[in-house]
């Protein structure tokens, strides 16, 4: 099956008696009903196809989360064209690699971002740029507005060209431990079938009204909780980008009177600091779904405590391995509060060791995921794929055990990545930007504990002679080529970094030397 299929058929089952069934709100003032959904996307469809792209090319979408960028994207499944979701906050050299890496030929990107896309279109091989503007910003006379796509004849069905459940879908590029990043190919199939199984575990229903505050262009906005309530025929609600408050947050779920919750667990910690919050919550809601990061048992404790009612459910998944992998549900949170649950209907995981024997009970090895949500594989990177994929399976670089209960457990990573506020972060991909610093002999980025995003990044320098660098000079040099959440929080200076016979430098050192810097110093020195 492929995403066209479920659009059409899910919109086609709205009763006659129904045609304001809303399948989309966004920010709870924007919805939009089934109809309208499938019809946009043939709309849309014609204006992508008037732009040159046909089945197999890439679009570049540059967007923050906004009304229309759900049927954008669904347009493009029409035409069999693959979606490049691009993070907003990445900076011009980030998106140029990924325009480049990908070769997509259109981008679409709002006014705001477009110092992002105009120095780098040409080097890149884009031949289209459209640009969405909500204000007078002028557009470029080498661009075209995006008004100009609205307003065409909707493709008709016999118009549309086949779409093969395997053809890609979308290219989703996460950070790379060789400091590349590499773009998780998401296949029609895998797409509907990981929502499948969420629907399955969760028993969405027309009744669902799911909310996700995170970004779309994030597999954790789209295709995780957003897709499966569309599936169902209920309502997918997400958030305007940027700025978000709890007020605001709290006024969407009780305007749409909110089911089911996607959170980043720092989100719920700030819900709780409110004395009103029982009082506040629509009577509709009915389960937190945590993801990103590993919800506190006393966090948990405290929700049973104060909203009974509410159920709560804590995720684990990757871009490769199909968003979502297990899930550890309400029954199970307070008998296994340090587990990451069991795999989702259809799924499987277990834990290997080094030798891919299969590990014992309670024995730490790699754990690998397998169902039919799995990517079909990274664009371009038959190396990383070999790594990565086989016979189904998706090595997942985390590090875990399964108890006797038969719960999966995370202990560790194996591979070299920081998960902070929900992103993930691969040091070498800082370590290669610092390492460009004229004031820089060497650096090792490692993650370090952090109260409210988990975890952050903590770059330990080795100067060259001469003054000390400034911290702020780093992280302003840092921050002009990676995303603002990649630009580690803290910047200490020693004489050497601790090294094995191989010349590897000790990452694990590093990581228990500085693992209370935030409560013993501001990381702009040493500690002593």
């Amino acid at each position: 099956m492929n995403l066209n299929w479920v659009v059409d058929a899910v919109s086609s089952q709205v009763p006659l008696t129904e045609p304001d069934r809303i399948a989309l709100s966004f920010d709870g003032t924007v919805r939009t009903t089934y109809g309208e959904l499938e019809e946009g996307t043939r709309r849309y469809a014609r204006a992508l196809r008037d732009l040159g792209l046909n089945k197999g090319d890439r679009l570049g979408l540059l967007l923050y989360n906004d009304a229309e960028y759900p049927a954008l994207l669904m347009a493009a499944a029409r035409l069999g064209v693959i979606v490049v979701r691009l993070n907003f906050r990445l900076t011009a050299a980030e998106v140029e690699f990924i325009l480049s890496d990908s070769g997509a030929s259109v981008v679409i990107v709002h006014s705001s971002l477009l110092d992002r896309v105009a120095p780098v279109r040409e080097k890149s091989g884009v031949a289209s740029v459209v640009v969405v503007a909500d204000s007078d910003d002028p557009i470029p006379d080498w661009a075209q507005a995006f008004e100009e796509l609205k307003g065409k004849d909707a493709l008709t069905r016999a118009e549309l060209p086949v779409v093969a459940p395997s053809d890609p879908l979308c290219l989703i590029y996460t950070s790379g431990t060789t400091g590349l990043p590499k773009g998780a190919i998401w296949s029609h199939a895998n797409t509907v079938n990981i929502a499948a199984m969420q629907a399955l575990r969760w028993q969405f229903g027309k009744d669902t009204v799911a909310l996700v505050p995170g970004p779309i262009y994030h597999a954790g906005g789209f295709e995780a909780v957003f897709l499966p309530a569309l599936l169902m025929q209920g309502r997918a609600v997400y958030l305007q980008s940027g700025g978000f408050s709890t007020d605001r947050f709290l006024e969407v779920l009780q305007a749409e009177q909110v089911t089911d919750c996607l959170l980043f667990p720092f989100i719920l910690t700030d819900l709780l600091h409110r004395d009103d919050l029982e009082h506040i919550l629509p009577k509709s809601l009915r389960r937190f779904i945590l993801g990103g990061d590993m919800l506190m048992p006393s966090t948990a404790q405290e929700v049973k405590r104060r909203l009974p009612h509410i159920k709560l459910c804590q995720v684990f998944g990757l871009t490769e391995g199909g968003a979502i992998a297990t899930t550890l549900e309400d029954d199970d949170f307070l008998t296994q509060p340090k587990s990451i649950g069991r795999p989702l209907p259809l799924g499987e995981a277990r834990v290997i060791r080094e030798d891919d024997t299969l590990a014992d009970v309670d024995e730490v090895g790699e754990i690998e995921v397998r169902n039919a949500g799995v990517c079909a594989g990274y664009w371009n990177r038959p190396e990383a794929n070999a790594a990565t994929f086989y016979d189904g399976w998706c090595r997942t670089g985390d590090l875990g055990y399964v108890n006797a209960d038969g719960f999966l457990h995370l202990s560790g990573r194996a591979k070299d990545m920081i998960r902070s506020g929900g992103e993930n972060i691969y040091p070498a991909e800082i370590e290669k930007v610092l390492s460009a610093h004229p004031a820089v002999q060497a650096t090792a980025v490692v993650g370090v504990p952090d109260t409210r995003f988990t975890e952050v990044g903590c770059a330990v320098v080795v100067a060259e002679p001469g003054p000390t660098p400034d911290p702020a000079e780093l992280r302003a040099f840092c921050r002009e080529q990676l995303a603002g959440y990649k630009v580690p929080k803290y910047f200490v200076f020693v004489d050497e970094l601790p090294m094995n016979a191989s010349g590897k430098v000790l990452k694990y050192q590093l990581r228990h030397t500085y693992a209370d810097i935030e409560a013993r110093s501001t990381g702009e020195k040493s500690p002593a």
